[in-house]
């Protein structure tokens, strides 16, 4: 008799349309309000809002809030460098993108 290891993913698709609170997104991303209000104030998030009762945060902004945690918290990147190494893998993503578009890649 042969055994199968069935391994389960947990998946969540977020729409880019979708509008995410404070408390919502800090959930999602599993980071301390604390630093979402930083990364804010950095201006590595943008949300919509004036205040952090207003915030809404679309999916765009779950997807960097995740990599700014992944950063923070496994990569120990401080607050002011996490907006950096984001913008520079956004540039890269783009310049990917550019080659590939050129038939480069």
């Amino acid at each position: 008799m042969s055994t199968t290891d069935i391994q389960i993913t947990s998946v969540l698709i977020v729409e880019e349309e979708v509008q995410l609170t404070l408390a919502e997104l800090c959930q999602a991303c599993n980071a301390p309000q604390a630093s979402v209000v930083a990364w804010v104030n950095e201006g590595v998030l943008s949300p919509c809002g004036e205040t952090p009762d207003d915030w809404r945060f679309t999916g765009a902004s779950l997807r960097r809030a995740r990599k700014a945690r992944w950063l923070t918290h496994d990569m120990e990147v401080n607050t002011q460098g996490v907006g950096i190494v984001l913008d520079l893998l956004d540039e890269i993503a783009g310049l990917q993108a550019r080659l590939q578009r050129a038939g480069l890649d």
